[in-house]
């Protein structure tokens, strides 16, 4: 693919805003909405699944692709949008973001069956992979550096409050207008974004960014995403013929083993820059730490997809109630996850994360106590809440370690690469197990109406997750290991705190760059 010839406008030199100007506020503004808009999508939307599901008559592995639709095209997407941002202007590519975005959101409220609700979430999905990393890059390309690190932990921590008010907003509107409208209310979120963002958010590229996009390698990663989610959905449903599933099983993974060897050559050289650098695996430390990430992000996927399900089936809650049962686990994460980061690097990153592990395992187990039985706030605060809270200490613990580990891995040139390929192995782990667990556990076909089969599905879902997560603990131990300089002052920083529960591991503060434009 050739790179189009632009006619670039006369540019004047950008020093960067500060973060105390009315700009300075501005541009947080528009990023916190955005990225609070694509988090809004992955929380609320759990909440409304049982609501939805019934109002569209849809069975239990439409709503798993409800979910996986947006997860598969992010995923297989994502890591290209981040570069069209350093090539073609991060604000530019940012406002298509968030305009496709919007549009796609509306489709989905307009959904009148099961089939276009799913078409139009993977729709949304490739906005969020024009937005979600522009969302930061704009951060890093606006402000001047003294207040970069500043205006990262407001992203962050206002991040954090639209992940803990998400679902219990999503609650309310699904209780009071319906599900349709957590997909409109995306719409003026829109709005406000593409009105700040054309005002006050200045333009900025990569000068360094050249060559061709790695087109290839993201349409292969995204075929094999597709296949293997479809064959992990439909085989234990026992809804596709056999042939159709291995063919499904023949094209994913060869389309996975056709990526590896087409990252192998981009790597060596030959084409476009890689969108998966093979060097960073050379790094056993690397290697290990995202095989953890996978499995750990994995088992997450599960217990955010069906909890709040669980609560409103078996449990009777209505959707403001379940959605808000998560909120524990943010608010322990906004206030634990820094200090997590400061142990770990005074006494390395493997007793933090097994320790973390451990605890979040423990907590799934507590969660086998929810059941029919739980109803009201007496159920809520003996069965739901120490399983929440267990639970999320145990991610507090984990979390920030595990992102400063990756960054740690990568020597300073790919630091980006490094979290991107981090977040990409996180959002897989989440996609296929939501595609595998469900089914396995025989949550099929119409369990959704039937609270006893459900509830027997649940319990078993938890012991896997519970145990996928204790198998991550295991490998922390065997294969991650502190690095020599613990204890001292480190060269790069650590990304000290988390965002949201469902979201996967932090970029780290990108590199400031020489000679950004603006126009």
């Amino acid at each position: 693919m050739s790179e189009p010839v632009s006619r670039q406008p006369a540019a004047t030199p950008h020093t960067g805003v500060r973060l105390a100007e009315a700009r300075g506020k501005w541009v947080l503004l528009a990023t916190v909405l955005s990225s609070g808009m694509a988090m809004l999508d992955g929380t609320v939307v759990n909440v409304v699944l049982p609501e939805l599901g019934r109002d569209l008559g849809a069975s239990m592995a439409d709503l798993q692709w409800v979910v996986n639709a947006y997860t598969l095209t992010l995923a297989g997407f994502i890591l290209l949008g981040g570069s069209l941002g350093d090539r073609y202007g991060r604000r530019k590519v940012f406002l298509i973001g968030v305009v496709w975005f919007a549009l796609a959101s509306a489709l989905c409220g307009l959904a009148p069956n099961a089939p276009t609700l799913i078409a139009a979430r993977a729709l949304q999905g490739i906005g969020g992979a024009l937005l979600t990393p522009g969302s930061l890059s704009l951060i890093q390309a606006s402000f001047v550096k003294d207040d970069r690190a500043k205006a990262v932990g407001a992203w962050s921590g206002l991040g954090g409050v639209a992940g803990a008010v998400g679902p219990f907003l999503g609650g309310g509107l699904a209780d009071t207008i319906g599900w349709r409208s957590v997909f409109f209310l995306n719409i003026p979120l829109a709005a406000v974004v593409i009105w700040v963002t054309t005002k006050h958010v200045p333009e900025s590229r990569d000068p360094k960014a050249h060559g061709r996009f790695d087109v290839l390698g993201a349409a292969v990663v995204a075929l094999g995403l597709v296949a293997l989610t479809y064959l992990l959905t439909e085989a234990p449903a026992g809804t596709a013929s056999p042939v159709v599933l291995v063919i499904a099983g023949v094209v994913g993974v060869g389309s996975m083993l056709a990526f590896v060897l087409v990252e192998r050559r981009r790597s060596a050289g030959h084409g476009p820059d890689p969108l998966v650098p093979l060097q960073l695996f050379a790094n056993r430390q690397f290697t290990a730490i995202n095989l953890v990430t996978l499995i750990v992000y994995a088992a997450m996927g599960v217990v955010m997809f069906l909890l709040v399900m669980h609560l409103q089936v078996v449990s009777g809650y209505g959707p403001t109630v379940a959605g808000s049962a998560m909120i524990p686990v943010t608010v322990l994460m906004l206030l634990l996850s820094a200090k997590a980061g400061d142990l770990a690097s005074k006494i390395g990153p493997r007793r933090p994360i097994t320790v973390g592990l451990l605890l979040a395992a423990a907590g799934l187990l507590l969660a086998l106590r929810i059941g029919p039985q739980t109803s009201g706030w007496t159920g809520y605060l003996t069965d739901v809440l120490p399983a929440v809270l267990v639970f999320g200490m145990g991610l507090s613990a984990m979390v920030a370690p595990l992102t400063a580990t990756v960054l740690a891995s990568a020597d300073d040139r790919h630091a980006g690469a490094a979290s991107g390929v981090n977040n990409a192995v996180a959002r897989t782990g989440n996609l296929l197990a939501v595609a595998a667990v469900p089914p396995a556990v025989g949550l099929v076909g119409d369990a959704l109406n039937n609270p006893q089969e459900f509830d027997s599905g649940f319990s078993a879902a938890m012991i896997v997750s519970a145990a996928m997560i204790a198998l991550g603990a295991v490998l922390t131990v065997l294969l991650v290991r502190d690095p020599d300089s613990v204890g001292t002052k480190r060269s790069k920083p650590l990304s000290r705190s988390h965002c949201a529960v469902n979201a996967p591991p932090l970029e780290p503060e990108p590199e400031p760059e020489p000679d950004r434009q603006q126009t």
